[in-house]
């Protein structure tokens, strides 16, 4: 299995990368690459994200053939794809973290700032949280009461709820999960959600969606 992790300056790589190697082991090449040709040859792909949604919508258009090497992998060849983050936020249509910004199309819906009705709860939601998860492939053999590490002042909002595999509870639900058909992402970082993350990539490596 070859696995691409898309560099497009705006990532968390070296522990993804580091993460996706450690669950799929020997039997797989986990490549951080910049190549469209790369993404293109790839049997699973991973856009990884942190910042601002404007920056990192940018940063991906500005790699030469990346946005098309994308769109040719995970439309054409039904390519699993797996954002994390701000990399499951570009999915969206669009964004609004300082100004409004164009995301991928892919799942509509928008990314907008977490409003928590609970005034002591302060952004960014910042640790750990428990999720309320719908039966999926991707939560496979997770614990009856999973937690995992998020970072971030802004949450996704799809159309379609029915893509929404796990929310956690922050003043109200957040979106932590999603999947529709080939393309999936978490708002939460698996790389760094230890035994429940590490689940979540063995699982995505196994998806046949």
């Amino acid at each position: 299995m070859k696995i691409a992790i898309v560099d497009y300056g705006a990532g968390n790589l070296r522990s993804a990368a580091k993460a996706f190697g450690h669950v799929a082991g020997a039997s797989a090449t986990v490549d951080v690459t910049s190549d469209p040709e790369a993404v293109r040859k790839a049997d699973r792909i991973v856009v990884p994200g942190q910042g601002a949604f404007g920056d990192c919508a940018a940063g991906l258009r500005a790699v030469p053939g990346m946005v098309d090497a994308l769109e040719e992998a995970v439309h054409r060849r039904a390519v699993p794809l797996f954002g994390i983050c701000v990399g499951m936020q570009l999915f969206a249509t669009q964004g609004f973290e300082h100004g409004t910004h164009a995301g991928l199309g892919w799942i509509a819906g928008d990314v907008r700032r977490m409003t928590p009705a609970d005034p002591a709860l302060k952004l960014p939601q910042l640790g750990w949280n428990g999720l309320a998860c719908k039966p999926h492939p991707l939560v496979k053999d997770w614990p009856a009461e999973p937690h995992v590490y998020f970072a971030n002042s802004y949450c996704f909002e799809p159309l379609d709820r029915s893509c929404v595999v796990a929310t956690a509870d922050y003043g109200g639900p957040v979106v932590a999960l999603v999947a529709k058909d080939n393309i999936a992402g978490s708002q939460f970082h698996p790389e760094k959600s230890q035994a429940v993350g590490l689940q979540l990539i063995a699982n995505f490596l196994a998806w046949r969606p």
